[in-house]
């Protein structure tokens, strides 16, 4: 995999800023994007469908110095069917010795489809929880992928592991798919206790270290991680690290943040990492307690130049303020709620994109942010097409699966158009409703899973937002007409479509309104057909029109004209009295040919529709401000009323 990615590979050691986000964006999806050949491109394998993984006791032989690797695998399953044969996923490459059951040998074939295939002694009972383990060795690196690296820094032994999306079957044997979460595991990792130069190996792995033992200068170190994994979130790697921690209390629940870094980068890190605990307080704020308190956070130097989200340790190219930010994300979006299939990558890597933005919001300040935001519309916008949600075909592309433009940068602004359109106190709430779903939280969600629970939590059908933003490509282009008479400003907006797939892109364009004095008024404006009229009231002479101006909306190729008014604006739609508590008289030019009449409330819901007719009576609608729209063959019109 090296030699497809290696030329993606960014090596960053600046702390992010919004300046070069999509510069450290590029390092961070390169670390992603990294385990595969198209020989064992698979998203799940049929044949492993009919058992549920409970328990892996995973325990692993390697020497850094060695690209290899032995161990034993022993995994307890519950057949979901009658099944009398069991099925792992495992590279061809990888030798099995011997499968034992209860101490008895089992039959076994390996087969050129990179499978695993075990003869079980008796037909095992659908509902049976059952147990074996398979013995193995050889050499990953051998079959070409990176999912198992060993390599050498500053002339120093290291070997790590890194199998998102597909390569855990390339060093050891799994049930690799996004369907079955490993309820609990267990890693042991032996390895010699010193490296060549006599310093002592360091044996990184998920969860909690438990022990490490010494025997005859071997040193076995024991990892145990109680909660529900995926197999390519499992990981491991061993050199002569230097380890230090943060403390983190959240609520009096303290847990540390454990960094495992090489002895070179020893003194850079510990200046770097200390801001992953200003993070973690500001992920735990803003989200839920940090889903693996109970064990630990991490990170694990390593020998790529991006990141990986490996449960509760994430494994570190470099430490940047933004990468901290990104992997540390993942553990709640990814980790603790993992993509339900790599066509819904965006709910781990636009999350975590868009989290990353939200530090620099938190840190940095609402300019920085908004650069950060004008940066990943630009990169979305630099081509016409591409949907965030993937197609079947797309996911036999690991260069489309981490697209930096569509699975991380427009997932991220669609959440930013998400939170603008519900509002922050409705956005964050169903962002929490999420994580804390019972039928989600420590398992997959796929997107109508999200789209969903968003909808529930925030009591609006979001369905043609979603089909427009995630599940069709491309963005609109704006053209916004505006004039002004007396203190009416005239505004109307015509949009085009940068791929067929859209017809009209339903969204809230927001306005900036520069008056010559130096006045400013900042409207959204709630455009839902093409060629939509408003009319706003502004108690000042207009100078200036700008469209978007802090960069909210995925748009490009954006135009702002002065105009000429659509009907004479000396002849206005008079509305009295106004505010009303009950029936509105409405006056109109005979040139206007009103054909419907619609009242919406300030949420876009509709109150009442009528034909035409100069009485409008508001008797039965709550106070509040209204928005009355005047529909005409040609045109909408819009005017906002009190009701009082």
């Amino acid at each position: 995999m090296k030699q497809f990615l290696g030329y993606l590979i960014l090596v960053f050691t600046l702390q992010i800023s919004a300046q070069d986000f999509h510069e450290t964006l590029n390092g961070i999806r390169d670390g992603e994007a990294k385990s595969a050949m198209n020989r064992i491109l698979s998203s799940q394998n049929a044949n492993t469908g009919n058992y549920d993984v409970k328990y892996h006791r995973l325990e692993f032989n390697i020497d850094p110095s060695v690209a290899s690797i032995s161990g034993n695998v022993t995994t307890y399953f519950e057949a979901k069917e009658d099944m009398s044969e069991i099925t792992f996923d495992l590279a061809d490459n990888m030798m099995v010795s011997q499968v034992l059951q209860r101490g008895n040998a089992l039959n076994f074939v390996q087969n050129i489809d990179d499978e695993l295939v075990i003869t079980l002694p008796v037909m095992q009972n659908g509902g049976v929880l059952d147990s074996l383990t398979v013995s193995y060795s050889g050499n990953p690196i051998s079959s070409g992928f990176d999912s198992f690296e060993q390599t050498i820094h500053n002339g120093d032994p290291i070997i790590w592991t890194l199998s998102e999306p597909y390569g855990a079957k390339g060093w050891w044997p799994c049930k690799q798919d996004l369907v079955d979460k490993i309820d609990e595991i267990d890693i042991y990792i032996t390895t010699p206790e010193l490296n060549p130069s006599g310093e002592n190996y360091i044996a990184v792995s998920n969860g909690l270290e438990q022990s490490q033992t010494i025997i005859n200068s071997e040193k076995t170190t024991h990892f145990r991680h109680g909660h529900p994994i995926p197999a390519y979130l499992i990981a491991i790697a061993v050199t002569n690290y230097e380890v230090y921690s943060h403390e983190v209390s959240n609520n009096g629940n303290a847990f540390d943040i454990v960094n495992y870094v090489y002895p070179e980068s020893l003194t850079s890190a510990e200046a770097s990492t200390e801001i992953t605990v200003d993070i973690m307080d500001l992920f735990i704020d803003k989200f839920e307690a940090y889903p693996f308190e109970d064990e630990k956070y991490g990170h694990a130097q390593f020998g790529w130049g991006g990141g990986m989200e490996h449960t509760t340790v994430s494994f570190m190219g470099s430490f940047s303020r933004g990468l901290i930010a990104h992997e540390l994300a993942h553990q709640w979006f990814g980790n603790k709620i993992t993509c339900g299939s790599w066509k819904d990558i965006w709910l781990n890597e636009g999350f975590a994109t868009y989290l990353s933005g939200l530090v620099i919001e938190d840190l940095d300040g609402e300019e920085s942010f908004k650069s950060w935001r004008q940066q990943t519309v630009s990169s979305i916008t630099s081509q016409s097409g591409g949907s965030v949600y993937l197609t079947d075909q797309d996911t036999t592309s690991i260069s489309r699966i981490f697209s930096s433009r569509l699975s991380y940068n427009k997932g991220a602004m669609v959440l930013h158009q998400l939170r603008k359109k519900l509002g922050d106190a409705r956005f964050y709430q169903g962002m929490q409703d999420y994580l804390a779903s019972p039928s989600l939280a420590y398992d997959y969600a796929k997107t109508d899973d999200f789209i969903n629970l968003m909808e529930t939590s925030a009591d609006e059908d979001l369905d043609e937002f979603f089909q427009d933003w995630v599940y069709n490509a491309g963005y609109p282009s704006y053209e916004i007409n505006w004039s002004q008479s007396a203190n009416e400003l005239q505004i109307s907006i015509g949009q085009t479509q940068s791929d067929a797939s859209v017809s009209f892109f339903e969204a809230g364009v927001p306005i900036r309104i520069i008056g010559t004095l130096g006045e400013s008024l900042d409207i959204v404006l709630d455009n839902t057909i093409n060629n939509e009229e408003f009319m706003e009231t502004v108690n000042f002479t207009v100078q200036e029109v700008l469209f978007d101006p802090d960069y909210h909306l995925i748009s490009k190729n954006n135009t702002v004209t002065l105009g000429v008014s659509d009907y004479d604006y000396n002849v206005e739609i008079i509305i009295f009295p106004n505010p009303s508590q009950d029936v509105i008289t409405i006056q109109k030019p005979e040139q206007i040919d009103v054909k419907r009449i619609k009242i919406y409330n300030g949420l876009g819901q509709l109150l009442l529709e009528q034909n035409w007719n100069p009485e409008v009576d508001l008797t039965a609608l709550a106070s509040g401000i209204l928005f009355i729209q005047f529909q005409t063959d040609d045109q909408i019109i819009n005017r906002r009323i009190i009701k009082n």
